[in-house]
């Protein structure tokens, strides 16, 4: 099965970004939060970067969203 029939990664940062601008946090506050820099955070949420599902975890855990929010399977 091909990785982005599941889960496009352009979706996954747009969730991300929603979720962020929600709870009126910066790139920078998720990305210090989550242990990770704050260029790596905006190229995930540009879709320019693939993340780990670890990091992915960490992230929707600073944004307080379920990942199966964020992966639409």
């Amino acid at each position: 099965m091909n990785y982005n029939n599941f889960m496009s990664p352009e979706k996954i940062g747009k969730k991300l970004k929603e979720a962020r601008i929600r709870l009126g946090l910066t790139q920078s506050d998720v990305a210090e939060k989550a242990g990770i820099s704050a260029n790596y955070y905006a190229r995930v949420e540009r879709d320019e970067e693939n993340t780990t599902v670890e990091t992915l975890k960490g992230i929707c855990k600073v944004l307080k969203i379920k990942s199966s929010k964020v992966l639409s399977f």
